[in-house]
């Protein structure tokens, strides 16, 4: 059986920082992940959908869905 590098484990504390970090900011976690596009993407993404969700409050459930999929993300990561 091999043996798991400690950087590959799920529920690592860099991924749980990351994780906590991008519930309060979409994309922060994959920044301080040196994740740049995805941080991006998903910080414009989201921003977009919630600043058009009083326009248009059927963007709200997918600016939410977008938000989960930023932390999720974040905390699955796995560099290797």
């Amino acid at each position: 059986m091999a043996k798991r590098n400690k950087s590959s484990r799920r529920g690592e504390s860099g991924n749980v920082i990351a994780a906590l970090a991008s519930f309060f900011i979409p994309g922060l976690g994959q920044l301080v992940q040196g994740r740049l596009l995805w941080a991006a993407f998903f910080f414009i993404a989201t921003a977009a959908l919630y600043f058009s969700s009083p326009l248009l409050l059927i963007t709200l459930p997918f600016a939410l869905i977008a938000h989960l999929w930023a932390i999720i993300n974040a905390a699955t990561f796995n560099p290797g």
